[in-house]
């Protein structure tokens, strides 16, 4: 793997997200003899386009040629690189091929997807070669699911310094954010309902916890999930349900499953959005509760979903302005208790939109941390979350590069 061309390649380097995470990356290491690396994507039009846009500086960027569904071109890309960056979503549609070709060439690898359905998928067709073939596979490196993933684990290891132990049971709660939504992410939703409306035995997966466990996963508790709008005593604030739990929960409940249960099998997880304390944020809940509602009712029925997609909802390759990605943020807070009461909070923030322009910096330095702070005799081949796969490397980095903070919160 030393020997190879490129030590990062960014796949979809034109999409929405893609363009991002490029520019990033190429004000954040430039093109140097140390680092090398390279855009790629279906349309060498739309790359040249790209590299143009970075300025003269990236004339010598290098470019490949690569389709979704193309092994042959994914077999090439993956022998010239180390680690393969992928914004190529829906995943369901486009991502099984570069994973297997990652997998069958040893390459790392970490996404953006939010589909757990898909990575299961993956899990039960490709982990077993992975493991042989020395493939890292890391999903979920953005906005889903990094800030949860090692938000849990910052929580539980400052938990295990203080007390001893770890924390049995925690609480994730999205205290503000602010930031839009690309036509990318509002297609593998579109997808993933497609896919669940189709097939009652997906729907029935997709509403278990435990999903990317094993089928013997050892977990001796219900996860409860907040579903409708409630108090929250230990925020003094109400909460609503929270869209991205469906995957961060499922993700953090694998990272614990992957340690063998280091936080117990009776560890319990759950996420919310705060709305604020008083009948003010009572109607805050209520209010955010019935949006998520409709838009999930409107989603699933075609004729509405496709007038939404045709008229009001953004296309592929749309998304946030540069000026709404510079203004966005997000501010977590996660509550940790354990078995003898005693608690820690900590805060989880970022200075970019956290769909995109948070979201481009974490893949960025996910991938970065794979390359050169992780090597393969310390980590081995398969199926890893950010936490289990990166942990402390890499909230060190996003720490330092990325515009996230972990702290404990007082």
């Amino acid at each position: 793997m030393a020997t190879k061309k490129f030590d990062i390649v960014i796949f979809g380097a034109t999409s929405f997200v893609g363009q991002i995470l490029t520019e990033y990356l190429f004000q954040h290491i430039g093109l140097s003899r140390k680092i090398k690396w390279a855009i790629a994507g279906r349309s060498e039009a739309k790359l040249n386009e790209l590299r143009d846009s970075l300025g003269e500086k990236a004339v010598k960027l290098p470019i490949i040629v690569a389709d979704s569904h193309d092994r042959k071109a994914l077999d090439d890309m993956c022998k010239k690189s180390r680690v393969i960056l992928s914004t190529v979503g829906p995943y369901a549609l486009y991502g099984e091929e570069l994973i297997a070709a990652c997998v069958d060439n040893g390459n790392d690898y970490c996404d953006l997807t939010g589909e757990a359905y898909w990575i299961k998928r993956m899990l039960v067709k490709y982990e077993k070669a992975a493991k042989k073939s020395g493939a890292r596979i890391v999903n979920c490196c953005g906005f889903d699911s990094i800030p949860s993933d090692l938000g849990n684990h910052f929580l539980q290891e400052q938990g295990k310094k203080q007390f001893g132990k770890y924390f049995n049971n925690v609480k994730l709660r999205v205290k503000a954010m602010k930031g839009g939504a690309s036509g990318g992410t509002i297609a593998s939703m579109a997808e993933m309902v497609v896919a669940a409306k189709a097939d009652p035995q997906l729907r029935k997966e997709m509403g278990n916890p435990y999903i990317l466990c094993g089928e013997k996963h050892g977990y001796s508790v219900r996860q409860i999930s907040v579903k409708k709008p409630e108090f929250d005593s230990d925020f003094n604030s109400w909460s609503a349900p929270f869209i991205m739990e469906a995957i961060n929960a499922r993700v953090v409940l694998r990272s614990n499953w992957l340690r063998k249960m280091a936080y117990g099998k009776d560890f319990s997880y759950g996420e919310a959005m705060l709305t604020g304390p008083g009948k003010k944020g009572g109607l805050g809940a209520y209010g955010l509760t019935a949006g998520l509602g409709a838009f999930a009712g409107a989603m699933i029925l075609d004729p509405v979903r496709n007038l939404m997609n045709k008229f009001f909802l953004p296309k592929p390759g749309e998304g946030p302005s540069l000026q709404d990605q510079l203004n966005g943020y997000f501010d977590i807070l996660l509550l940790g208790k354990n078995k003898k009461g005693q608690e820690l909070r900590v805060q989880v923030t970022g200075d970019r939109d956290p769909g995109y322009g948070s979201t481009a910096k974490m893949l960025a330095q996910a991938g970065l941390c794979l390359a050169f702070d992780l090597p393969k005799e310390e980590k081995a081949g398969g199926f890893w979350t950010p936490a289990t796969a990166m942990g402390d490397l890499l909230i060190d980095r996003l720490n330092e590069h990325a515009g996230l903070s972990f702290q404990i919160k007082e």
